[in-house]
């Protein structure tokens, strides 16, 4: 068994799915859950997820060795501050966040210390749904996993975290915070963003009750994603500020474009947009592991 005792400080889909995992592999001993809502963590203990829980974090990564961050970006900075003093000596930390920058500027300024222990992971990995509830033990199955490691992360807290996420059966792959965060803006973050905003769009016309009556397959599949957490999401955009802005203002311009094709009745334009499109998706996404 390569966790003795995991704590699990948000038990929602990503914290819960992972407990389940570990538990169906036989690589977890005692799962101690923590956070605020009761009748989640309640729910959690009934669903066998978790062993017991608190509402301290402090409390809950105490006699560890491993914990998992799973709270929303914009609470993270207050989690890491909670067991600052209360880790145990083998204890690794890691995050399923999906920004890292920011991720790693709040351990810095909360742990005040080299982080030899915190080792930043984002599994790429989800559904639109939350709680306890949504979680299931293979939701990390033939996922990818991406770890950001740090210069100061000792090589052993590397290969621990990276085992646990090869235990739920994904695969693990490493890049640069910097790089993770470009990455994500452009394969996650920006196609949550079109959702939302052409849900909101539609959802703002005269006439939305007709439209979304007539709303066919297409519609539905592509603002499944609009369904997200509206909390998460908000810390998300401010949380990669910087390199989402840089692909939205970029997407712009080519829709702007493409708007542009239409109005002209260019015919061959539009031709070369949508096989340029199609060969891409063809080539590069069908077939392909993960997702969020």
């Amino acid at each position: 068994m390569s966790i003795r005792r995991l704590a699990v400080i948000g038990v929602g889909l990503i914290g819960g799915s992972l407990a389940r995992a570990l538990r169906a592999a036989g690589e977890v001993g005692e799962v101690v859950g923590c956070g605020r809502g009761k009748g989640n963590l309640d729910r959690a203990v009934e669903l066998g997820v978790i062993d017991r829980y608190s509402h301290d974090v402090g409390e809950a990564v105490a006699g560890a060795d491993m914990v998992f961050v799973a709270v929303p970006l914009g609470a993270m900075r207050e989690a890491f501050a909670a067991m600052r003093d209360r880790l145990a000596p083998d204890a690794v930390v890691t995050d399923g966040g999906s920004a890292k920058g920011s991720v790693v500027a709040d351990a810095r300024a909360a742990f005040g210390r080299p982080l030899s222990f915190f080792v930043p992971g984002h599994p790429i990995a989800g559904t639109e749904r939350t709680g306890v509830e949504a979680s299931f033990p293979t939701l990390y199955r033939d996922r990818r996993v991406i770890l950001t490691p740090l210069p100061d992360n000792d090589a052993q807290a590397v290969d621990r975290v990276a085992a646990m996420w090869r235990a739920c059966g994904a695969e693990v792959a490493e890049m640069s915070v910097a790089h993770h965060d470009e990455v994500l803006a452009a394969t996650s973050h920006l196609p949550h963003m079109l959702a939302f905003g052409l849900v909101d769009a539609l959802a703002r016309m005269k006439e939305n009750d007709e439209i979304f009556r007539y709303a066919a397959g297409g519609f539905r599949d592509f603002t499944r994603i609009a369904s997200s957490s509206p909390v998460m999401w908000r810390d998300i955009c401010l949380a990669n500020r910087e390199a989402l802005s840089r692909m939205l203002e970029r997407f712009a311009i080519e829709m702007t474009d493409l708007a542009d094709a239409i109005r002209r009745g260019d015919g061959e334009q539009l031709l070369e947009i949508f096989s340029r499109a199609k060969a891409a998706r063809d080539r590069y996404v069908d077939g392909m592991r993960g997702g969020e």
